[in-house]
């Protein structure tokens, strides 16, 4: 039986953003709230990004600074983020805890050429965690939106090469 193009083209794209996770080495990203907002959570921040690999997934070793408007002063910051390919999916799992208790954030489905996004929204008590990557040339863009009851935050983040 002959694949049709739409399952050709979430491979296509599932398969470029894998070959892309290796070769990344910077993060910049921006945080803006929203009208409903209640937390006021904004500013930007860049990384370094360390990229290890093992049984388990593709882990990114974020280490930098975030710089909240609202007092300028940078906060330094890690994060350690895996990426597990599954087929026709990429699972974002946040290891805040450690591996072993690792908080799965959502998978990651094609959505058109060099686009994805989460098959369905991460629920973390009342509030809801969405996102969207697109493919581009020296990298992938990750942009989330959490929204809930004091929440509606947007977060861009710009992953490169370089």
């Amino acid at each position: 039986m002959p694949r049709s193009a739409s399952s050709i083209a979430a491979k296509t794209a599932i398969i470029e953003l894998h070959s892309r996770l290796s070769d990344i080495r910077r993060l910049r990203f921006q945080a803006t709230p929203g009208d409903g907002s209640q937390t006021g959570w904004a500013g930007h921040g860049e990384a370094e990004v360390a990229v290890s690999l093992d049984a388990d997934g593709l882990r990114f070793h974020e280490s930098g600074e975030f710089t909240p408007a609202a007092t300028g002063a940078a906060v330094a910051f890690r994060n350690v983020y895996r990426w597990v390919t599954q087929g026709d999916r990429i699972a974002l799992w946040h290891e805040r805890f450690g591996a072993k208790d690792a908080v799965w954030l959502f998978d990651l489905v094609a959505a058109g050429p060099g686009e994805l996004v989460a098959a369905e929204r991460h629920v973390c008590g009342d509030d809801r965690y969405d996102a969207r990557l697109r493919l581009v040339e020296h990298g992938f863009d990750l942009s989330w939106s959490i929204t809930g009851p004091r929440k509606d935050e947007r977060l861009a983040s710009q992953y490169r090469f370089y």
